[in-house]
């Protein structure tokens, strides 16, 4: 099977000289698990580079015959991701979408726990928070399920975060 890309060209928004990086961190959101950017450019951005490098890509740069750039950024694939779910969440993809975020990446314990649990308290049942966190939490988990919230983690592609998601129970 080919790669599959998405495609943003960049190229209208620098001519017109706008800044593009908000339009580009948003396709990289919007990538599908394995899918590619192929990005257009009137230049080589080098400082994107290694940015998106640290969040899990690989890329190749091509200048094209009239001076514009082509990069490609592809996932770097590790191994699957094990995906641990507490009991009673086994589905939760009929889960509402968060309506909390919390990046919790740059916390060390226990601020990540005392941050998460604070949130909960004040979150109404069937709600539902997204948790960005540097690792898997030793502790969390087992404190969420003994007050009778449900969670699904997993590392993220990359390996370099720790994404939750908790419904308030």
């Amino acid at each position: 099977m080919s790669q599959v890309y998405k495609e943003l060209d960049v190229r209208p928004i620098l001519r017109q000289g706008g800044e593009p990086f908000q339009d580009i961190m948003a396709a990289v959101q919007s990538l599908a698990p394995g899918e590619g950017l192929r990005l257009l450019s009137t230049f080589k951005p080098a400082p994107l580079l290694p940015l998106m490098s640290r969040r899990g890509f690989s890329s190749e740069t091509y200048e094209l015959d009239n001076g514009d750039w082509e990069i490609t950024f592809l996932p770097i694939l590790k191994e699957v991701a094990h995906v641990a779910v507490s009991s009673g969440a086994e589905d939760a993809s009929d889960w509402p979408e968060p309506l909390w975020q919390l990046d919790l990446v740059d916390a060390q314990p226990p601020v990540p726990m005392e941050k998460v649990l604070s949130r909960l308290s004040l979150m109404e049942p069937g709600e539902v928070l997204f948790v960005l966190l540097s690792h898997e939490p030793a502790f969390l988990a087992t404190e969420l399920e003994n007050r009778g919230h449900r969670w699904v983690g997993a590392s993220d592609g990359s390996g370099n975060f720790y994404r939750m998601l908790i419904r308030v129970g």
